[in-house]
């Protein structure tokens, strides 16, 4: 599978935030050290944002360092160089486009987060988002686009007019079916600009595989960059931890050629389902569970709310009675990749936040929860269990309409109106499960309302900390 060339083939990556700098980084490191160079990467941002972390990157060519920490306790401290091209912002996104135009580059990869593709509950694109329609109207014109489908337009184009032939696109989102997913969201918006013949060349010519990422990433804080500095003597403000547990799961789906990643344990399989399903309705869904009932119980921590019984019982209910009979049978340990979830969880060095992990319910709630409901109700099985979780976020939703949470909420698929005319409504309950946006199908279903009005009075318990 390793593609040998005069240079070292370039993985391009769109989005370095944490999450990729101690994922995917992580595995291509690994390969180097142990003495394949065959790959490296290079990476950009779409958007004028950190960039203080992009100048300290550049100044350190690139190299950073990864503390890692088990449930335990254990340190461990790792160089990571293998972004060999940082690649600065400009309005034009030039450095990115030059190099995913290149033919050296057979792996264009990102993570813009679930929301940043703005599809449906029938992956349909979602143009009622006005960020998404402005996007699309720049690249109508020509002009450079910087949603993911407007930069990856952008950039395609111009490696089609370099002849640099066939290129992989790997999202690495915690989406569900998440490379299938983004390419019907990039052939509709492909379509939306009436570009023929660049549809007819991402259809021949690129290949979108389904992954599932895994690894427990903090925003990087100066408590961070001292500690680091403390135990390695090296003072770095691109820094960043994590916790120790790494896991990746791909489909072996590559058109360009990829890394030998399966000589440090990337799983290469046939099929990412079950590991994505296990992964995005249990540690995911049961994440957001510890955010918005720890943040109602005033903790600012995740692993404060796994301490306290009521919270972790609430996850545990929601994955033992309602997901794992969903999932079953599967090749995993249900049970126990259940437990290792919520030891991860407790890890208190990692000191992951509530305000991280509860951002964007707007997308987290049909991408992560709503596919439990549509199990449970074809199968004739009651809900309760899972009915709390959105039960949480609404009562969450309505404290941050009232002005009490005491961080700020980001939520790139919520419409903010919208948002507070459900909390202004005399039935709460009802306006939430009539939004399409959350519930899809099942909006204004009898059978749901009724057991979320049951859901959302048993979580007022936890509504403690107003």
């Amino acid at each position: 599978m390793t593609t040998t060339t005069s240079q070292p083939r370039i993985m391009l990556h769109l989005g370095l935030g944490s999450f990729h700098r101690a994922h995917q980084a992580v595995y291509i490191q690994n390969l180097i050290d142990s003495g394949d160079e065959t790959w490296v990467l290079a990476g950009g941002n779409l958007r004028a944002d950190m960039l203080d972390l992009i100048d300290a990157l550049q100044k350190q060519n690139g190299a950073y360092t990864l503390e890692t920490v088990s449930p335990s306790g254990e340190h461990f401290y790792q160089t990571i160089d293998a972004i060999r091209h940082i690649i600065p912002f400009d309005e034009q996104l030039s450095g990115l486009v030059a190099m995913g135009a290149s033919a050296n580059t057979g792996i264009i990869s990102f993570t813009v987060t679930e929301a940043g593709y703005y599809l449906d509950d029938k992956d349909q694109l979602d143009f009622s988002f006005s960020d998404l329609t402005a996007d699309l109207n720049r690249v109508k014109t020509g002009a450079v686009g910087y949603s993911i489908y407007g930069a990856l337009v952008t950039i395609l184009r111009a490696r089609i007019a370099a002849g640099a032939g066939p290129v992989t696109l790997l999202n690495c989102d915690n989406l569900r079916h998440n490379g299938r997913r983004f390419r019907y969201g990039l052939l509709q918006f492909i379509d939306q600009i009436n570009d023929t013949a660049l549809k007819a060349w991402v259809e021949a010519n690129t290949t979108c595989p389904n992954d599932m990422v895994d690894r427990i990433t903090p925003r990087p804080t100066d408590v961070v960059r001292q500690s680091i500095k403390a135990a390695t003597g090296v003072d770095d403000p691109a820094a960043l931890m994590g916790e120790r547990f790494i896991q990746w799961v791909i489909e072996e789906n590559f058109i360009a050629g990829r890394p030998a990643w399966e000589k440090v344990g990337v799983e290469m399989v046939e099929s990412v389902t079950p590991y994505e399903e296990a992964k995005i309705r249990i540690l995911n869904a049961s994440h957001s569970c510890f955010a918005w009932a720890g943040t109602l119980k005033g903790y600012s921590y995740i692993h404060e709310g796994t301490q306290d019984p009521a919270i972790r019982q609430l996850a545990y209910d929601y994955v033992t009675h309602d997901v794992m009979p969903c999932l079953s049978p599967s090749p995993l340990d249900l049970a126990a990749y259940r437990d290792i979830v919520l030891e991860r969880f407790s890890n208190e060095a990692i000191c992951d936040t509530n305000q991280r992990v509860a951002m964007d319910g707007f997308s987290k709630i049909p991408g992560y929860i709503v596919p439990t409901f549509r199990d449970c109700i074809a199968a004739g099985r009651a809900f309760d269990h899972v009915a709390v979780l959105p039960a949480l976020f609404l009562t969450y939703l309505q404290r941050w309409h009232q002005g009490q949470i005491a961080y700020e909420y980001q939520d790139q698929a919520m419409n903010p109106a919208a948002a507070h005319a459900i909390c202004d409504a005399d039935d709460v309950v009802a306006a939430f499960c009539a939004d399409v946006n959350l519930w899809g199908g099942l909006a204004n279903d009898t059978q749901l309302v009724a057991t979320m009005r049951r859901a959302y009075e048993a979580v007022q318990v936890f509504n403690t900390a107003a």
